[in-house]
């Protein structure tokens, strides 16, 4: 009943300010808080991985690059400043750009292969086309959201990398439900722009 109790006011904090837990938990986690960075873990990690997941489609190479991911933040933490970021965003930022790296990897390590003659051949040509069109397109992806203001940048990457909806970003921000819709609206316009899309 107890452990149930606690799960309920996780989840209840996560959804009414769990970014300013988050936060708050990743700067102890700079001090060397070893107990902050297992409770941000409990708190984040099921996010994190679906990000990835998303990313690599691979569920193992997405488990390897979690753990990348909170071992990069617990020696990265003292790097965050609250006062730039909230923590949530700073972390899926992270995760997000260990799944794109990971996937530039693999790419790079297949069209290595591939010139030297050592890949097996038994390999689908499909998936190796799909492979350099996902990462292609993550390359695009990351380079055109760099290019973002920080305000249209972190409602994107929540709404988009961490699955969060319109109502639940406000919240995370602190910002009016209206300028969430302006700036994920004013955001995919400069996004359709960098890119040659018209909409």
């Amino acid at each position: 009943m107890l452990e149930a109790m606690v799960i309920d006011d996780r989840e209840h904090a996560e959804q009414d300010g769990g970014d300013d837990l988050a936060t708050a938990l990743l700067l102890r986690v700079a001090e060397g808080d070893q107990s902050a960075f297992a409770e941000l873990y409990d708190m984040l990690s099921s996010r994190v991985f679906g990000l990835i997941l998303r990313v690599l489609v691979n569920r193992a190479q997405s488990e390897e690059v979690l753990q990348e991911v909170f071992l990069e933040i617990w020696q990265t933490a003292s790097r965050f400043a609250s006062d730039r970021g909230r923590g949530r965003t700073w972390i899926l930022t992270i995760a997000h750009r260990r799944a794109v790296d990971r996937v530039r990897a693999s790419q790079a390590s297949a069209d290595r292969d591939v010139r030297v003659g050592v890949r097996d051949l038994d390999i689908a040509h499909d998936s190796v086309a799909e492979q350099a069109e996902l990462s292609i397109d993550a390359a695009r992806v990351v380079d055109a959201l760099a290019a973002l203001p920080d305000a249209q940048r972190e409602t994107l990457v929540l709404a988009y990398y961490g699955g969060y909806s319109q109502s639940e970003i406000a919240t995370i921000t602190g910002s009016p439900l209206g300028t969430v819709k302006t700036r994920m609206r004013d955001g995919l316009t400069r996004l359709r722009t960098h890119w040659g899309v018209n909409a």
